[in-house]
């Protein structure tokens, strides 16, 4: 049954509106906005003074709930979707880790022949962070997968996902990353630089090729330097790529994502969790792909003695209150961090990211202080916090 949401503002594609009502259709797709003057026939619910914004879209995220993509178990990918729901998630990428090319194909095969049958947030393709990556900034992928980039391996990867493969990162240093960048990108895809040592001018050319987004910037790539700009500085200088970003407040201190976002505009930040299998999981011990990890106030480290960081424990509904607490960000900033322009990154904008007619009625109810009071999934109240 077809029902118009009332509340006090809506975070619609192209502007905020104070008040009015939101058609949700019977079909569970969105329909018309009508301003506050414009009090529409049927069923109203009211949303008092909390504010309507689009379902979020995590683009990278590993795990959740004791479960990792890499453990390609399609029951727990698709808890994990249900999981999702209590961050404010609609739709997602499921990304995996570094791995041989059997293990990185089996999951490919996996959600490929699945996704659709998710009964929470909606796949809406697969990320590969890596394998094309450099040791110097491994982080927490294990290097003994490292190889140069082959679009023979992409393409066979993407076959067994049914097209769904929609995003792979690399590094930009690794012999043929540029022919891989074209081959990728011309074929509609996404290409994402991280895990990388490369000079500003390798990045550069990677771009130019048609690599369109920075992975965890300032996590795994090589610095910023004034006679050496890097890979921080390539992703800071180029206007027009995306830039992920991991606003937990441990991965990149608050001050420098401020930086960031005030340098690039909040059109080129894409708000992300690299969330590991204890996400929505107590402290403790775990595994990330195969290193142990240990999970302790906030932050979840490698247990090697370097104690890098090993993906987080973040959810993107705190990410959107984090920029808003601490960066200075609008509600509305915040909100296209999270939700647009994930999507935008990785050319799935058409189908999430936004409140539009005709689209899955995709919505979370936020509370004036950004936190997350409910998620809705076509239309359907999924989660009440």
């Amino acid at each position: 049954m077809s029902y118009y949401i009332h509340a006090a503002k809506f975070f619609l594609k192209n502007v905020t509106e104070n008040g009015g009502y939101l058609e949700v259709t019977d079909d569970g797709k969105f329909g018309d906005y009508l301003p506050a003057g414009q009090k529409p026939e049927g069923e109203i619910r009211e949303f008092g003074n909390k504010w309507i914004a689009p379902g979020l879209v995590d683009t990278h995220i590993h795990g959740l709930l004791g479960h990792d993509v890499m453990d390609n178990d399609w029951d727990a990918i698709s808890e994990m979707s249900e999981g999702l729901l209590k961050c404010g998630v609609t739709s997602w990428l499921p990304t995996t880790l570094t791995g041989s090319f059997d293990q990185l194909n089996a999951v490919c095969k996996t959600i490929g022949a699945h996704a659709g049958e998710e009964t929470g947030a909606t796949i809406q393709g697969i990320y590969f962070e890596g394998p094309y990556f450099t040791e110097e900034h491994k982080g927490a992928q294990n290097p003994k997968y490292f190889k140069d980039p082959s679009t023979k391996e992409f393409d066979e990867w993407q076959k067994s996902a049914k097209g769904l493969l929609q995003k792979i990162a690399i590094a930009p240093e690794r012999k043929g990353a540029v022919e891989f960048t074209k081959h990728v990108s011309q074929s509609g895809k996404v290409v994402a630089l991280g895990h990388s040592s490369a000079t500003f001018e390798e990045a550069k050319a990677c771009i130019e090729a048609g690599a369109t987004v920075f992975t965890h910037t300032f996590n795994g790539m090589s610095g910023l330097n004034h006679r050496a700009p890097g890979m921080v500085g390539a992703a800071m200088f180029t206007q027009v790529v995306d830039d992920e970003l991991i606003c937990d407040g441990h991965h990149v201190r608050p001050e420098v994502a401020a930086a960031l976002i005030r340098e690039k505009t909040p059109e080129h930040i894409a708000l992300i969790t690299d969330c590991m299998r204890a996400g929505l999981m107590p402290d403790g011990d775990y595994v990330l792909g195969e290193f142990p990890v240990v999970v302790k106030d906030g932050m979840a480290k490698l247990k090697d003695g370097a104690h890098s960081l090993a993906g987080s424990i973040l959810k993107l509904n705190d990410a959107i209150k984090n920029v808003v607490d601490w960066n200075g960000n609008t509600p509305e900033e915040a909100v296209r961090m999270a939700s647009y322009v994930p999507a935008k990154s990785c050319r799935i904008a058409d189908k999430c990211g936004s409140i539009l007619p005709g689209r899955s009625a995709d919505f979370i109810v936020l509370k004036p202080d950004m936190n997350l009071a409910a998620t809705y999934l076509k239309g359907e109240s999924r989660y009440e916090a």
